[in-house]
């Protein structure tokens, strides 16, 4: 199993009970990182602890770190995880759905740039045809091609809406 995987499969009181505390109702145990703990300082949270005498906090690898005095690679070892040397099929699908993200997001990105660049065009054309007499040449080629801008910016947006 993965930290990820042992963290979604324990919860924290679940290892807090393994090592014999019983958190009352309110998820409180005496802390076993400081002395002299009188009443219960140490909150037990659904993923993570934290005492508030002491400060200590943290989540199940951390809690069994302290405990045990143990590296994380021993705690992640008492948990049940397991350290899986990468295959070459496994980095190699790693780099793929890296690529294929970066991919995506270079699409995307020159998408935005021609819908900026399409938009740029749009209001070159309306401002011709402001200052051009109307029906005449100049204005009728401009007024055409902002018809030619609004049709790619709706294509555009289309295409937008799948990215």
């Amino acid at each position: 199993m993965t930290s990820e995987e042992i963290k979604a499969t324990y919860s924290m009181r679940d290892v807090v009970e393994r090592y014999g505390f019983q958190p009352n109702r309110a998820g409180f145990i005496s802390c076993p990182f400081h002395q002299g703990d009188r009443t219960p300082s140490l909150k037990v949270y659904d993923r993570d602890f934290h005492c508030h005498s002491c400060g200590k906090h943290g989540d199940i690898f951390d809690f069994v770190m302290m405990i045990d005095d143990v590296s994380f690679k021993e705690a992640f070892h008492r948990l049940g995880g397991e350290y899986k040397e990468p295959t070459f099929s496994s980095r190699l699908a790693v780099y793929q759905a890296r690529k294929q993200r970066i991919m995506r997001q270079k699409e995307a990105e020159r998408g935005r740039e021609k819908c900026r660049l399409n938009n740029i065009l749009i209001s070159i054309y309306r401002a011709y045809m402001e200052h051009s007499e109307p029906l005449s040449d100049t204005w009728c080629d401009c007024y055409n091609a902002l018809q030619y801008q609004l049709y790619v910016q709706a294509e555009l947006s289309g295409l937008e809406a799948r990215w």
